[in-house]
């Protein structure tokens, strides 16, 4: 499996953590985002991701920024991207099983770290039902 995963400032240290955390599961990252804590715009290092996704380059994406709208916000632009701003286990399989999501957006300033981790390993081991969701996700337009 491939992850790509971006990040800003406010995201930093839970990018190091996950990608650490996904290595140690023998999961391809590939690091878009800033690995400082300087004020940068997370735009900048969703976009690479979400084409990653887009491309099918890599399975999955994570963003991460201080409250993961503007990340989240950012990755939905990109055709085929469905990418989900979760702050709970609960919410993220929700978005896997009911959404299809592949795109994970995490509020760093929301979350705690281990919540963080959790949320990641909740969205790679929850399968999309398909079903009376497949419909629904095929109304989902690619653009408008």
């Amino acid at each position: 499996m491939k992850i790509s995963i971006g990040n800003d400032h406010a995201g930093t240290e839970y990018k190091f953590a996950i990608i650490k955390h996904l290595e140690a599961k023998g999961i391809t990252v590939k690091n878009y985002g800033t690995d400082a804590s300087d004020s940068v715009d997370y735009p900048d290092f969703v976009h690479p991701v979400a084409q990653d996704v887009e491309t099918n380059n890599t399975d999955f994406g994570i963003i991460i920024c201080g409250s993961g709208n503007g990340a989240n916000m950012t990755a939905n632009k990109h055709q085929g991207v469905r990418s989900a701003l979760c702050w709970t286990k609960e919410i993220v399989a929700l978005a896997r099983q009911h959404n299809n999501a592949n795109v994970l957006s995490i509020p760093a300033r929301f979350t705690a770290l281990p919540q963080a981790i959790e949320m990641v390993d909740t969205f790679l081991d929850t399968a999309f039902e398909g079903g009376r969701h497949e419909k629904r996700v095929h109304k989902i337009p690619v653009s408008c």
